[in-house]
């Protein structure tokens, strides 16, 4: 795989909670390279300067991060998810704390052990110690022990010679750092692993889809070990500042994790299930140390779930019918419950965080609304919730399911349905039609609508579609924003749900063009949160897991038709 930049991408590894990278904090960049933690939120623990501050290239490969200054060199590789290796030769290295002020109760305090003959740096913002352990050259440190506002540092190389160190993320103790691998093992392991992962995600990629190895590491390198909240292998939505899981992005992840790697896909299906609440509500968000349950996000999960038959080898493991079925049906009953006024027909959102399109413009002036995006979704998750339960042996409660969801589907097109898209309803009744892609997210039920509405709501969708991708507001709309986050800008979920959705239901040549528009703006602006709608160009987060998924889940999905032929 070629270079990646350190700015838009952190050089991490799996099952790592911390990275390399220059972003420090949202839209922040430093100068040198930081050891950027995730335990408690994004810390900025160390900064890590090469070459004493003079001009230095960065370059990074899955495995390897280099630093060159002139003819001198250092190298970083993750030996273990919590162990960093880094060599040099001909240039020095000062690894310091990021803050220089240590208080009671802020700031890294720094001190050699003399246990383990080691320098460690103990953070009070992410509850964990930094040790370095230098295996073999000159080493000095700078204001062990000092108190108040200081320089605390470790400094290595700068007499030019050849140094190595070992720096480790730990708790309270661990043994001296031990290891029979050379560095060029660490290298080559690293390597090797990152290989296996992209040779079992994306076994299709080829000429045709040049950046299948970077989405491949985008996710692979996003990937946390259980700790904290999170108690389960996790892909956090980035390692940069959207350092979470939230409650409908996961989804994209096990759809693109599904085929290749398909235990570290059912884990991100399951991981929020983890926090559901007895309501059955899932949470808004999780990551180290918060679960938040303020907002929640959309029901996708039926239709993720669908998906996740058809990808996963084998279909649903027998074993987690049961269980799946219970939590599907307490999320939607959830909705049905706690999110429908009685003798209404719908649910209603009660905020635009709760559908994932936190400021669209279908929530302006009161966002309590019903729209047609949320009775999709749960016509879908209780088709699936039918079948689980007949997979599970209760046909009285497949009976039961499938009546609810053809009562909400023809309520949706004879309630919602104004003959050219969907337009949501305040809780007053009054129509709330907008030129948000929101209203058209419903040709997500592909076939279950009637035809003549799939069409119309197609050729509503191909008004959305620029060269870039699908615009989440009408460019010619008045509350259009280049840079205006769900007003304007391409995004992965939407287009992914679409795209399925247009397919599925016969409008396979637009299916076609949202697809190769969506592949095409990765392959030039990278996988960013989301994309200018005009120029392509990458915003917001640029590293973000969600847009890899979607890209590989649509370019997987291309390929597989290229293979099987026209018909497919």
């Amino acid at each position: 795989m070629d270079d990646f930049s350190v700015r838009e991408i952190p050089f991490s590894h799996p099952g790592a909670w911390f990275g390399l990278s220059p972003v420090t904090a949202l839209a922040t960049y430093a100068d040198d390279l930081h050891l950027v933690s995730h335990r408690n939120g994004m810390r900025a623990v160390l900064s890590l300067v090469v070459g004493g501050g003079g001009a230095v290239d960065v370059t990074a490969d899955p495995a390897l991060l280099t630093w060159t200054a002139g003819r001198g060199r250092a190298r970083a590789a993750f030996e273990t998810p919590s162990a960093l290796r880094i060599t040099g030769h001909g240039v020095g290295l000062r690894i310091a704390a990021a803050d220089p002020t240590l208080t009671p109760f802020t700031g890294t305090y720094f001190f050699h052990d003399p246990v383990t003959s080691s320098y460690v740096f103990t953070s009070y913002e992410t509850g964990h110690r930094y040790r370095v352990t230098v295996l073999s050259g000159e080493a000095g440190a700078v204001g062990a022990g000092a108190l108040g506002t200081a320089e605390r540092a470790v400094v290595i190389g700068e007499d030019g010679g050849e140094w190595e160190l070992a720096l480790e993320e730990l708790t309270t103790a661990r043994r001296a750092f031990t290891s029979d691998a050379t560095f060029t093992e660490v290298v080559t392991a690293a390597r090797r692993s990152f290989a296996d992962f992209t040779d079992a995600v994306a076994p299709w990629r080829g000429d045709r889809t040049p950046a299948a190895e970077l989405a491949c590491y985008v996710l692979w390198s996003a990937t946390v070990a259980p700790a904290g909240f999170i108690k389960r292998p996790a892909v956090l939505m980035s390692k940069h500042w959207m350092d979470k899981v939230w409650s409908w992005d996961h989804c994209f992840n096990a759809l693109a994790l599904a085929p290749g790697a398909p235990e570290l896909a059912w884990d991100q299906l399951q991981v929020v299930f983890d926090h559901q609440t007895e309501e059955g509500a899932l949470p808004d968000s999780i990551t180290h140390s918060e679960v938040l349950h303020n907002f929640v996000k959309p029901p996708i999960h039926g239709w993720a779930v669908s998906r996740l038959r058809e990808l996963l080898p084998g279909g649903l493991p027998a074993a987690e019918l049961p269980r799946l079925y219970r939590q599907l049906a307490a999320w939607t009953t959830f909705w049905l419950d706690h999110r429908r006024v009685p003798g209404e027909p719908f649910p209603h959102y009660e905020h635009g965080n709760d559908s994932g399109w936190d400021n669209s413009t279908a929530f302006r002036g009161d966002p309590l609304v019903r729209t047609a995006d949320l009775a999709a979704f749960l016509v879908l998750q209780l088709r699936e919730l039918a079948r689980l339960a007949g997979e599970i042996g209760d046909p009285a409660a497949a009976t039961r399911w499938t009546s609810e969801a053809d009562t909400m589907l023809a309520a949706m097109v004879d309630r919602l349905w104004n003959g050219d898209r969907f337009a949501g309803r305040g809780l007053d009744g009054a129509p709330r039609a907008t030129a948000s892609l929101l209203d058209l997210v419903p040709v997500v039920l592909g076939a279950e609508l009637p035809p003549d509405v799939h069409g119309a709501v197609a050729e509503a969708v191909a008004g959305h579609l620029t060269s870039v991708g699908l615009a989440t507001e009408l460019p010619d709309s008045p509350w259009y924003e280049a840079d205006g986050y769900w007003r304007g800008p391409v995004w992965a979920p939407s287009t992914v749900l679409v795209e399925d959705g247009l397919r599925r239901g016969g409008a396979v040549a637009l299916a076609d063009q949202v697809s190769a528009s969506f592949r095409a703006v990765c392959e030039k602006s990278g996988f960013a949160e989301n994309f200018d709608a005009l120029t392509g160009q990458g915003l917001r987060d640029r590293a973000y897991t969600w847009t890899a998924s979607a890209y590989l889940v649509l370019a997987g999905d291309a390929e597989r038709r290229l293979q099987d032929g026209p018909s497919a």
